[in-house]
């Protein structure tokens, strides 16, 4: 997987929509009970059944988005004892869980910095020209929308699913699948593993294509051991409906300046006389 670090594709005004929504994620990491500890290796058994209690009431579960089947029993974030020793202890809960509410919460939930830290820097890179070409209001709304399409998406193809399904990257997908319709031909710096991290200049159509084909391909369940814990055809759902979005925007939409061409030899010489 390569991994992005800049865009050659500056923007005409400040992308606060796409900060305030980078702020907010790391505010709710940092406010999420428990998740420090976890994040420290050092989390004792409280502080993991305060998060598990947090992450169910506020991540989206696909049962209960497709089939509105709320659990009788969830994770109260106390600690008790019982026959095979100390553990989270589970009770009738006590708050009403808006299902539809909760796809909007969760994409504000990271499990890990390793995580929270990928999607924003995704969402810094691309989220800017994006928010520029569509204005910060449409852009919020357009957001909104791909994280709901992608998280429904996902509960469809997992109804019967009781895991909670966490994280910014259907919204983050949206951004990229109209980051590649607006902008395939801008030039973004990666850095490619190959014995060391080479970096290189590509197009996004081929930087953003990349990575839409693992993401279809690891949602079937090839190239990994199942789906593992990402929510591979969530991101797939959130690029296409990111990309069909974008496509009236399409027309009028400026074309990112060329880069500067590296020079080698003579031409080079003759460069640095200016």
């Amino acid at each position: 997987m390569v991994i992005p670090v800049h865009d050659v594709n500056p923007v005409r005004r400040t992308p606060w929509v796409t900060y305030a929504l980078i702020a907010a994620n790391v505010l709710v990491f940092v406010a999420t009970p428990g998740v420090t500890g976890s994040v420290a290796g050092g989390s004792d058994l409280a502080q993991l059944c305060h998060l598990q209690a947090f992450m169910e009431h506020y991540a989206a579960v696909p049962r209960e988005l497709i089939h509105h089947q709320l659990p009788r029993l969830v994770p109260t974030g106390a600690v008790g004892v019982g026959p095979h020793g100390p553990g989270c202890v589970a009770g009738p809960p006590a708050y009403d869980k808006s299902p539809e509410l909760s796809v909007f919460t969760a994409m504000f939930l990271h499990g890990s910095w390793l995580h929270l830290l990928g999607n924003m820097l995704f969402l810094l890179i691309f989220g800017n020209n994006v928010e520029d070409r569509m204005g910060h209001i449409r852009y919020v709304l357009f957001y909104v929308f791909c994280g709901y399409a992608a998280g429904y998406g996902f509960a469809l193809l997992n109804d019967g699913s009781g895991d909670p399904l966490i994280g910014a990257s259907g919204a983050i997908a949206g951004v990229l699948g109209a980051y590649l319709v607006l902008f395939p031909r801008a030039r973004v710096w990666v850095l490619v593993p190959f014995l060391v991290f080479l970096p290189l200049r590509l197009p996004a159509w081929l930087v953003l294509g990349f990575w839409f084909a693992l993401q279809a391909v690891y949602s079937s369940g090839h190239g990994v051991s199942g789906a593992g814990t990402v929510a591979y055809s969530a991101h797939v759902v959130g690029f296409v409906a990111g990309m069909l979005l974008a496509l009236p925007l399409r027309p009028g939409t400026p074309p990112p300046p060329e880069p500067p061409r590296l020079l080698f030899g003579r031409q080079a010489r003759t460069r640095q006389t200016w």
